[in-house]
């Protein structure tokens, strides 16, 4: 099997206006706009309706793993991963560091930060996959976890 990503994502500055941008220059459509707080930070989220893979775009406050004070960025790719803790633990033997764990907040996804590629990885639980496609992609069918086994 293809190690399959199922998202692309980019941290923005405004993100009703990417979404526009998008959606006017590849005709990107969206499902709805949510908010949401990870620990201090506040952030606005939204997935493209069409996918695997799916856009994501998301807007945090300054601080958060998503600030783009600095300028509207591609941030990273998206797996989903049947272990997250061996997979967090084999990404950073494998010379990608852990940029930010959210489970510590009681969430289920990690960042791993890719310097060659100036942007990250993210593993995301299998476990919440079911969640993800009901609130993004109803009737969506299941998506495989990466597999790090596969030479």
């Amino acid at each position: 099997m293809v190690n399959e990503f199922y998202h692309l994502c980019f941290a923005v500055q405004d993100i009703q206006r990417a979404t526009e941008d998008l959606t006017r220059v590849l005709g990107v459509r969206w499902s709805p706009i949510r908010t949401g707080q990870l620990g201090e930070w506040e952030y606005s989220i939204v997935f493209s309706v069409e996918g695997p893979p799916f856009f994501e775009v998301i807007q945090g406050s300054a601080g958060s793993p998503w600030d783009a004070t600095d300028g509207s960025r591609f941030d990273h790719i998206g797996y989903w991963s049947s272990d997250i803790t061996t997979d967090k633990s084999r990404l950073e033997a494998r010379g990608a560091p852990i940029d930010f764990d959210s489970c510590p907040y009681g969430r289920s996804f990690t960042y791993h930060r890719i310097d060659s590629i100036g942007a990250r990885v993210e593993l995301v639980d299998l476990a919440v996959q079911e969640g993800f496609r009901k609130t993004w992609s109803p009737g969506g069918a299941p998506m495989p976890a990466l597999d790090l086994d596969r030479p």
